[in-house]
């Protein structure tokens, strides 16, 4: 599964990223401040992480958080882990001063 196949839709009403796997929802919370987004609470089936959708969810956000210009500040664990994992494709989204 390719982040590029997800459809994320931004729900500015419930503030969370959201797409539809197999008539299941995923989501990935977040709080916006200024030129910021935190990224608070990620919700996926255990189904769904098993099918392997959580790295290619989390990345289709943070590229579309990307195209925004905006700095993120992940506090969600699953959503920590994945930046460190991929720190130099997103360390220039992180705020200046902030390491993870």
């Amino acid at each position: 599964m390719n982040a590029e196949d997800l459809k994320i839709t931004d729900n500015e009403f419930l503030r969370q990223f959201e797409v539809s796997i197999d008539d299941e929802l995923a989501a990935i919370e977040y709080a916006q401040q200024e030129r910021k987004i935190f990224l608070t609470k990620l919700q996926m089936s255990e189904a769904l992480r098993e099918q392997g959708y959580l790295e290619p969810f989390i990345k289709a956000v943070l590229e579309e958080i990307k195209e925004r210009n905006t700095r993120v500040m992940p506090t969600s664990p699953e959503i920590v882990k994945y930046m460190r994992k991929h720190k130099r494709r997103y360390k220039d989204l992180l705020p200046v001063g902030i390491n993870i």
